[in-house]
């Protein structure tokens, strides 16, 4: 993690309050705007700085090998589980935010781009998921000949009325550690959000852990929500952190009052800190695994910065079957909680892999950006025994390849590469394959002339590749990213008639973080 001077800080400082970064909707560049710029004066001449906090100590997170390029001739096939966790965007956005760049390792470009939309055409639920494919030259690629091809897989959409009534059992860390008002206060803000989006047929109970665990409400339907919501009022922070028998005991009772006709899913929000009883991340998710198997799936809600273990809760939420997510603010929350409540509570489609097979007649080299730690042997992909990833309803999955195409390839016809997704249907149990081909006329011949979510992608992607200090890393800088993002800003707004508040926040973002590097 790189460090900034205390002038650097108050820089930041001045952007954040120029910019309100924490809720920003406004997509102007910091260094074209003179109004902020004769703002972010005025704060550097004030006599008396604010307070700014340390960076976060005692953040875990995991180290993984990037992934370099790999030649067709030799390997020709790309697989991988499906990701669609978006945990190390927001905890990177914290970092920024607060004025600090994150640790490399914070950084896994999958989880980067898969937090923003992409407006996939969505398939019916005949169809279960549509395959889109697209490419282009890339102004950030390693070489300036090389391509970029995006695969996106999108999950068809459950109406909300339309959707299978869920069985919640929340399991919420309430030791000492979580005893902050964007720890265990934010956890019960989030509940009360999501309680309220409830309907009045589905159940909700809750368990709570400090250095014992024990059931603050039964499971009980959300046509008493005003029962759910005193239990979540009562709760208080006490005790160490006992996690593992806070998980056991929620899925003691998730199993207890198990409901075929529903969705079962425990919802764990905490900080991942484990220091009581049964500690080990090894023998922790031992627990997850021997109840994943039952048809109670996992989702981990990860809340505060510093004594905050990334690598628990992302490993958690894999193991469980389920996915990861960190809410640094009450909007994260409602965005969570209420906007995709559905993909959040509902899964379609379970051990969801990804095969790519290369042509090597067409193409020399590739690297897959990001999806490190979701590796899965070639042999592996029809083999339904192997644990992939989960998709839950109307969600989407992202994955981008650089690709270097051999030289003289210029017919339309020619394939580069087919994508393969394999899954299985939940409830069905029904295992299903479909794909996709991708041929060298569908590759656009500028990077301005592809889509613009699609540039938004390969945009994102850089990000996380300069926070992360890859190899492959872009030379340019930051800023001049920020402003690249800007315009993609522009065009989507001008495309789509509406601002997209989460790509003019990232281009801000992105510039403040050039500020942050020494």
């Amino acid at each position: 993690m790189k460090c900034h001077q205390f002038a650097g800080k108050l820089a930041a400082l001045a952007l954040i309050a120029s910019f309100g970064l924490s809720g920003c909707s406004g997509a102007g560049h910091p260094s074209s705007a003179p109004a902020a710029a004769q703002h972010n004066a005025a704060a550097m001449a004030a006599p008396a700085a604010p307070y700014y906090p340390d960076a976060p100590s005692d953040m875990f997170f995991e180290e993984y090998d990037i992934r370099g390029f790999v030649t067709a001739a030799k390997d020709n096939l790309s697989t991988f589980a499906v990701d669609v966790d978006t945990g190390s965007y927001t905890v990177a956005r914290s970092y920024v935010q607060d004025g600090w760049l994150p640790p490399e390792d914070a950084v896994r470009a999958e989880e980067f781009i898969n937090y923003f939309a992409y407006h996939y055409p969505v398939p019916t639920a005949e169809e279960t998921f549509g395959i889109t494919m697209d490419g282009a030259p890339s102004p950030f690629a390693d070489r300036q000949s090389n391509r970029m091809v995006r695969i996106g897989i999108q999950g068809y959409r459950v109406p909300a009325d339309e959707r299978q009534d869920v069985a919640l059992t929340f399991v919420i860390d309430v030791s000492g550690s979580m005893d902050m008002e964007n720890r265990l206060g934010l956890a019960k803000r989030a509940l009360y959000l999501l309680v309220n989006e409830l309907r009045p047929t589905d159940s909700v109970a809750l368990v709570v852990y400090g250095t014992t665990a024990r059931v603050v409400l039964d499971m009980t339907p959300v046509s008493e929500k005003q029962v759910i919501l005193s239990a979540i009022n009562r709760l208080f922070a006490e005790g160490s952190t006992n996690a593992a028998a806070g998980l056991w005991l929620g899925y003691q009772l998730a199993t207890e009052h198990f409901n075929p006709a529903a969705t079962n899913r425990v919802v764990l929000l905490s900080d991942g800190v484990a220091n009581e009883g049964v500690t080990g991340p090894g023998e922790i998710l031992d627990i997850i695994e021997r109840h994943a198997a039952t048809g109670i799936t996992l989702t981990t809600v990860g809340l505060g910065m510093g004594n905050y273990n990334d690598t628990l809760m992302e490993q958690l939420a894999d193991q469980g079957d389920g996915f990861y997510a960190y809410v640094d603010s009450i909007e994260e929350a409602e965005r969570l909680f209420v906007d995709e409540l559905t993909s959040t509570l509902l899964t379609i489609a379970k051990d969801a892999k990804i095969q790519v097979e290369f042509n090597p007649e067409v193409v020399e080299r590739y690297r897959l950006v990001g999806y490190e730690n979701r590796d899965v042997a070639d042999d592996d992909f029809r083999n339904d025994e192997v644990d992939a990833g989960e998709i839950g309803a109307g969600h989407s999955v992202t994955a981008l390849y650089e690709i270097e195409l051999l030289p003289g390839h210029t017919d339309p016809d020619a394939l580069v590469a087919t994508a393969r997704l394999r899954w299985t249907e939940m409830g069905t149990g029904e295992v299903i394959e479909r794909e996709q081909p991708f041929t060298v006329g569908e590759l656009a011949g500028t990077f301005e002339e592809s889509a613009a979510r699609f540039q938004l992608a390969v945009a994102v992607a850089e990000y996380a590749e300069l926070l992360k200090h890859s190899p492959y890393a872009w030379e340019g800088s930051l800023a001049d990213l920020s402003a690249a993002v800007e315009r993609i800003a522009d065009t989507l707004t001008e495309q789509e008639g509406v601002a997209d508040k989460d790509v003019a926040e990232l281009a801000q973002l992105i510039w403040l973080a050039e500020s942050l590097e020494e």
